[in-house]
């Protein structure tokens, strides 16, 4: 056996159906696809009851499942030509408008392509390195924006600079403002949403109050605009940074963001006749203290040609409706 990075087990509970091990570590397992899965199974690194058996075996209540992965060969990652909208630079940051389609780090399924292949492209023209805190796929990383999510987002050059970014993110004394186009809309024009959300219980590649490690956390919002009963143009202020937080959140209160089927379903891919091209949601704001100068540095981005193309829209209709 191979070197191990993770070893984890489970235990079929009570009231489980039969179903294939593959099927059942699926469900359990976001970061492996049922194909990695299977390859698992087959090579001997997913044992039933200790023993070695097949991706259609049938788990039943009571077996005990070990899942063990062995460590990944290191991974090279190449510098690509992509372009960056750049907003700030210096010996210690970068700071970058990010499209939407784009992936921030290499992860399986995305292994060239991403934010990280670009940043390592630019730093081949003399603009310094990146910080080595986050790894050889995270170069630099002190966070991230989901692959439809437009915005601003800082990236450490530093080891310094990302411990004090890392620490600020931490502390939740960062500036941050996101703007969202919703489904429906808040019944009040402000408002918080105080919701503890952690990995769902029933499908692992989501999250949602119905988890067995609830996280605090917070969002606040304002709403700029509504449409009609149709939709709505929101403020939102994250307090906390859990995983697809603010998704999660408009969820919960009713109003999903337009073109999130993972959180919103079908019913928000498309808004009286106009369909919706992703996930509208933008950080337009970021604020922090500088690592190095102690000045207080605040970066925004208007919205997103396609964002503001979508709420045109639903400004037109809202008015032709209320004529």
């Amino acid at each position: 056996m191979p070197h191990v990075a993770t070893r984890t087990e489970f235990i079929v509970t009570t009231g489980e159906s039969p179903k294939r091990l593959d099927h059942f570590l699926a469900n359990r397992e976001p970061y492996f696809s049922r194909t990695a899965l299977q390859r698992l199974i087959e090579d001997g690194h997913i044992t039933v009851g200790g023993q070695v058996v097949k991706p259609s075996h049938k788990v039943r209540p009571g077996d005990r499942i070990v899942l063990v992965v062995p460590r990944p060969e290191p991974i090279e990652i190449s510098p690509e030509s992509i372009p960056l909208a750049i907003v700030y630079e210096d010996e210690s940051l970068l700071v970058l408008n990010k499209p939407a389609g784009l992936v921030v780090h290499p992860a399986p399924g995305h292994w060239t392509g991403t934010l990280v292949n670009a940043l390592l492209h630019h730093m081949q023209s003399g603009e310094g390195h990146l910080s080595s805190i986050g790894g050889k796929e995270r170069p630099g990383l002190v966070h991230r924006l989901d692959k439809e999510t437009t915005g601003i987002l800082v990236v450490a050059k530093t080891d310094q600079a990302h411990r004090s970014l890392a620490g600020q993110f931490k502390a939740h004394s960062i500036t941050r403002i996101y703007e969202a186009l919703v489904w429906g809309g808040p019944k009040t024009r402000e408002g918080r949403i105080e919701i503890s959300i952690g990995r769902d219980t029933k499908d692992r590649k989501t999250f949602s109050a119905r988890t067995t490690n609830p996280r605090e956390s917070l969002t606040s919002y304002r709403v700029k605009e509504r449409f009609g009963v149709v939709a709505a143009h929101l403020e939102l202020f994250p307090g906390t940074g859990r995983t697809h937080q603010l998704r999660v959140h408009l969820k919960a209160i009713g109003c999903p963001i337009l073109g999130d089927q993972t959180y919103g379903g079908k019913k928000v891919m498309s808004v009286e006749g106009t369909a919706i091209p992703r996930v509208m949601l933008h950080a337009r704001v970021l604020g922090f203290v500088h690592p190095v100068s102690n000045d207080r540095l605040t970066f925004s981005a208007e919205l997103p040609e396609d964002m503001e193309a979508v709420r045109n829209v639903l400004k037109g209709k809202a008015g032709a409706l209320s004529s």
